[in-house]
This record gives C-alpha cells, sequence and structure tokens, in this order.
C-alpha cells in the first residue's frame, strides 16, 4: 500500500497500491502528486518498472500523480533510458481528463516522447485483461459519482476485488458476495461521522461497511481511504470497530505495509 489516505489527508498519502509478483508491478491509481514516485522508491521500484498502470477514476487523488508520472517518463525516454511501453487502463472519461490535464500541464515535447512510450487502453465494462499473468475483470461500480472502475482478479486461488472508492452498490452484492479479499473505502469510524459526513461524500464508516461485507460473508476485508486524525491509533480504532461488525479478518493497512495474498 503505497498510500490509505482519502482526497483531504495531508499526513497520509492518498491511497493507491502496488501488486506484485514474478512477472512485474501493477500500479493502482497514482494519488495526486509526485509523492507516488517517492513511495515507489521506498518499496524499491522505479517507475521504468511498472509496465501496467490502472486508474480508477479521474478524482485529483487519484490521477494527478500520473502526470508527474508521465513527465519523469517522457525525460528519460528522451534521454534513451527508457524503451519499453506502459499499459495505462482506464475508463472512457479518465482517458478524457488524463489527455486534457496533459496538454495543459506538459511540454510539447514530452506529449510527443509519450506518444512512444504510453499505451492506453480504454476499458469496457466486464472487460477482461491479462495483467503480469493474472486475469483481471475490470467492471463499472455503478458510482453516484463520477465514472469509476473496480476490478475482481483471482490471485493464488484467491478471489480479490477492488471496489475503488465509493460505498458498494446494492446491484453488485451478488457479485461480491463469498469473495475471499474485498478492498473497500472506510472514511471514518461510525461515530464521527458527523463530523466527517462520510454518507454525505458518498462514502462508508468503518462499521456500515464492516456490516454489509459480513452479510455477504466476505472473507477478508481491507480498509483504505480513510481519514487521518487519530494518527497512530486508526488501525487499532478502526480494526475494534470492524471486528465487532465482522466476523472475518479486518486489515486497516499502514502506508508502505504489505499484505500478502
Amino acid at each position: 500500500m503505497l498510500g490509505v489516505g482519502h482526497g483531504g489527508t495531508i499526513d497520509l498519502y492518498n491511497t493507491c497500491f502496488v501488486i506484485q509478483n514474478e512477472n512485474g508491478n501493477f500500479l493502482v491509481d497514482t494519488g495526486g502528486s509526485i509523492e507516488v514516485i517517492k513511495r515507489l522508491r521506498k518499496v524499491n521500484i522505479e517507475i521504468g518498472d511498472v509496465r501496467n498502470i490502472f486508474i480508477s477514476h479521474n478524482h485529483t487523488d487519484h490521477i494527478l500523480g500520473l502526470i508527474w508520472m508521465f513527465k519523469k517518463l517522457g525525460v528519460s525516454s528522451i534521454n534513451g533510458k527508457i524503451k519499453n511501453k506502459t499499459n495505462v487502463y482506464c475508463n472512457d472519461v479518465v482517458y478524457e481528463s488524463i489527455i486534457g490535464i496533459s496538454k495543459c500541464t506538459l511540454p510539447e515535447k514530452i506529449i510527443k516522447e509519450l506518444s512512444k512510450i504510453i499505451d492506453f487502453h480504454i476499458l469496457k465494462n466486464d472487460e477482461q485483461i491479462n495483467i503480469n499473468g493474472i486475469k483481471y475483470t475490470f467492471f463499472d461500480i455503478n458510482p453516484r459519482d463520477t465514472k469509476q472502475f473496480g476490478f475482481e482478479s483471482v490471485i493464488n486461488g484467491k478471489r480479490l476485488m477492488f471496489l475503488g472508492d465509493e460505498t458498494l452498490n446494492p446491484n453488485l452484492y451478488e457479485r461480491v458476495k463469498n469473495a475471499d479479499y474485498v478492498m473497500h473505502e472506510a472514511f471514518c469510524l461510525d461515530s464521527e461521522e458527523s463530523i466527517f459526513h462520510a454518507y454525505q461524500k458518498n462514502h462508508s464508516t468503518v462499521k456500515s461497511v464492516s456490516k454489509t461485507m459480513n452479510e455477504l460473508n466476505v472473507k477478508n476485508l481491507i480498509l483504505y481511504h480513510t481519514e487521518e486524525s487519530h494518527g497512530i491509533e486508526r488501525k487499532k480504532l478502526y480494526i475494534e470497530e470492524g471486528k465487532n461488525n465482522f466476523n472475518g479478518n479486518i486489515y486497516v493497512p499502514d502506508e508502505l505495509e504489505v499484505i500478502e495474498l
């Protein structure tokens, strides 16, 4: 987990992570700043070694880190240090945002160079793609806000679902039911909803998402995209509330923490 915070956190980096196996690195979202490059380096990954990137939706805390990666990749390519292409997977709305932001913020020579080293894959609902030897099915999470995709895959025999950063739409309950691992946002503790207004922002409390996932017989629940007011107590408090409402394993990862499947 490179970052675990929501879009307004300062001490926590915005939620993004790498799925890593012997075949390579798959970066999911990029946070909102150049910090993503620093985070990758902290886990011994250079951006030239990230050949596959998925951007779930076009909010600043998910997409803007990609622009900084583009800048670094473009310069490295001009200097002859990068020859392999990087795949960027996203829906059509995200694609238009990436192109628009890039044109407004990056030099023309970088834009030209990127056309040589970046391959965009505009995803359709339920499209299946093999990335680093793992089959991913990307799907529309039917959000209440901007168009957003999640994915499901089977890793080491475990069914993993990444559900973006909105409260799970009920029309996806059957899809999620009985999953081995579910990655879902948890904006704040339930007792603090009136402070952070999670529901107003289309987000969940730890209690609300834990109850839903328990009803869906999920085995392991990974919570991210949180607020940061509790500091080092965040993990303890979130796990306590989760365990009161969920019978499986609760993960509230710290930044740079590794979760092994």
